[in-house]
């Protein structure tokens, strides 16, 4: 198996990207990626697309529609669309590095990208709900949202964390947003803010959820000893993995941890030779808050119990040990589904190069990077070193 290496990102502003179709931000995140690396599209041989939601919004094929409008269909380059909910764009990039390094493929460009603002707002909601369980959740009239509020209610009675805590996530997102010029959500926000705002599914509130978006973002991928010769900026990718967990909340014997996160961590620290506390920088999949301190526990960040007063506390800002969601996460950068898990690749690769502007994390060595579908029925694990 060849090592891999991320030489090149791109990603495009996210937000209700009014006077942009979903071609053209999938086009613009892919060209800057190939930009980025030094390269032109005649090198690309292999194209991997995290998307979710095209079949209902843009009732459209993408792999080929992306094939073609990057004009790779010419030279008949194959492309791929995985869909795996919100993890999408995490398992395009998992079998991206797969391409790489089974050596089936020596330039792979990997995108995201998605356009949720296209349809209104009771239809993106049961696009997301179908990410649970359809039968056993969905008719029993239980929501993505509403499932999640559960967890926290969980969490909360078993003591594990408190509403503030909760809370807390977006209060650090909202920073990190606010240094992110790509991101929807420019605002830095009180905790009082977030408690205070209107009721979703209790205890959750609007503040707690993150805005359906629109947005596109692409590496390329090269094996790392054809990075070496380049000339350009490169990250390696130490490590890539991915878990499934049953599709209902119910079948659990926990619902306060996604099993799937910690299997899938654990592995990916084996494969990198490292221990959860050299992560200096971690992208988490915070669809909804609880979900981003679920993640910090699981992957082993913080002992259970602890993560929350952690980000209370101001514990996990770009200045400290281990920095949480630079980017803003999908709280306050924008959540475009297919697109998040890609978007978190290219953070963590912006981070270790370097350029990540005045978010920067001093001194990163590794990143992580957590994509999650339904609620924790998929979930990838990616970790990425400087070199």
């Amino acid at each position: 198996m060849r090592e891999v290496a991320i030489v090149g990102t791109g990603i495009t502003k996210f937000g209700e990207l009014w006077d942009k179709s979903f071609r053209s931000i999938g086009i613009e995140a892919g060209i800057k990626a190939i930009e980025d690396a030094g390269m032109s599209g005649s090198e690309v041989d292999g194209i991997f697309i995290g998307n979710m939601s095209s079949r209902f919004i843009n009732q459209q094929h993408i792999d080929a529609l992306i094939a073609d409008y990057s004009g790779m269909a010419t030279r008949n380059v194959p492309a791929v669309r995985t869909e795996a909910g919100g993890a999408s764009g995490g398992v395009a990039f998992r079998q991206g590095v797969m391409a790489i390094a089974s050596g089936m493929h020596d330039v792979v460009l990997v995108g995201g990208a998605e356009k949720m603002t296209d349809l209104d707002d009771a239809g993106t909601a049961l696009i997301m709900d179908s990410t649970a369980d359809a039968e056993w959740e969905g008719s029993m009239g239980l929501t993505l949202t509403s499932l999640y509020a559960m967890i926290a209610r969980r969490m909360i009675f078993e003591g594990k964390v408190t509403r503030e805590e909760i809370a807390s996530i977006a209060v650090n997102a909202h920073v990190n947003g606010a240094r992110n010029s790509n991101a929807q959500f420019k605002n830095v926000i009180a905790l009082e803010t977030v408690l205070r705002s209107g009721p979703v599914a209790d205890p959750l509130n609007v503040f707690d959820c993150a805005p359906y978006s629109d947005g596109a973002a692409a590496v390329v991928l090269v094996p790392l000893e054809q990075a070496k010769k380049m000339g350009v900026e490169y990250v390696k990718v130490s490590a890539v993995t991915q878990a499934s967990d049953t599709l209902a909340l119910f079948q659990r014997e926990d619902i306060t941890t996604f099993k799937a996160t910690t299997v899938a961590a654990k592995e990916a620290y084996k494969i990198a030779g490292i221990e959860a506390k050299d992560i200096n920088v971690a992208e988490v999949h915070d669809d909804y808050t609880v979900a981003g301190l679920m993640a910090l526990q699981d992957l082993g960040l913080f002992k259970s119990g602890e993560a929350g007063k952690a980000v209370l506390e101001g514990q996990v800002g770009i200045d400290s040990k281990m920095a949480l969601n630079p980017s803003g996460g999908l709280k306050a950068r924008g959540y475009p589904v297919g697109a998040s898990g890609v978007a978190q690749i290219v953070e963590i690769t912006e981070q270790l190069r370097n350029k990540a502007d005045n978010r920067q994390v001093a001194n990163a060595k590794y990143g992580l990077a957590q994509s999650v579908g339904g609620t924790g029925s998929a979930v990838t694990i990616s970790i990425l070193e400087a070199i």
